[in-house]
């Protein structure tokens, strides 16, 4: 199986691309007026369509969010350590710093960073002598980090404006990659896992948390589950994503199940490492 861009019915790429970005400079606007975590993920009704009375970047199907998103997915001390700011714009599915198991010195990248909690975080394991970049599109969020970053007094850390599916940072040029609930929400999947590989050094690894369905769920049963903007509709199952990170030429790739977001769909880690040296 090769990794591929289901045609998952709903908007184009381009149209969900604009809805992501609407919907992250909404919410980067409501934590700047002074919205909790909470406020911002309990949507008074998520729509498929992710319209005006969606509050949400990622939720379930219709209703109330539960804890399957946002910042209670994180420690209390945690959360402690870093700017109220940073832990309310939280929208992801997991703690990707945790699963990557980050270490002193590493070069990490975030793939849609948001308002930094992950980059944040990630500054604070790699230490004085690593690095974190987060890489964002939205204008609002990428304020919003910033100004985290300066809150939180973080110096080894560098907000950069562009896409996952076109990494703004040379070849081989960070230890690890880390994303949390964002790669659902590309409607380029196999460029978002290939530049992946690319920004990687050799032997660099990912950790990623992500909404992943189970394989049975086909592209119909994933968008009647909620929008692709909800980070449902737009989910790999796992065996897409394994055959994906494959093809991209990862190696020692898994895909864990660690709760269920909707039926049939779940919060997911997924890690994979780079070879040394190039697969013969």
């Amino acid at each position: 199986m090769t990794a591929t861009n289901h045609p998952t019915p709903g908007p184009s790429g381009d149209a969900v691309r604009e809805q992501v970005r609407q919907r992250y400079a909404q919410a980067a606007t409501a934590v700047g007026r002074g919205s909790s975590n909470t406020e911002l993920n309990d949507a008074l009704q998520v729509v498929d369509s992710c319209g005006s009375s969606d509050t949400s970047c990622c939720g379930g199907a219709t209703g109330t969010i539960d804890d399957a998103f946002g910042a209670a997915l994180y420690a209390t001390d945690d959360q402690d350590a870093l700017p109220a700011e940073a832990v309310a714009a939280s929208l992801g599915c997991g703690n990707p710093t945790a699963v990557a198991d980050l270490r002193p010195g590493e070069r990490v990248l975030d793939l849609g960073s948001g308002g930094g909690i992950d980059v944040l975080l990630s500054a604070r394991r790699v230490g004085e002598t690593g690095f974190a970049y987060g890489v964002d599109m939205t204008d609002e969020m990428l304020d919003l980090a910033r100004a985290n970053a300066a809150r939180a007094g973080a110096t080894n850390v560098e907000f950069l404006k562009g896409t996952i599916e076109d990494v703004p940072l040379p070849d081989a040029s960070v230890d690890v990659v880390i994303s949390n609930c964002v790669i659902n929400l590309s409607t380029d999947k196999p460029k978002v896992i290939a530049e992946m590989f690319r920004v990687l050094t050799p032997g660099g690894r990912i950790g990623i948390s992500d909404v992943v369905a189970e394989d049975h769920l086909s592209p119909t049963d994933r968008a009647e589950r909620g929008s692709y903007v909800g980070c449902i509709a737009g989910a790999l199952s796992r065996a897409e994503y394994l055959a994906g990170l494959a093809a991209a030429g990862f190696v020692d790739a898994e895909v864990e199940f660690t709760h269920e977001a909707v039926p049939g769909m779940h919060g997911a880690i997924i890690r994979a490492t780079r070879p040394e040296q190039p697969v013969a």
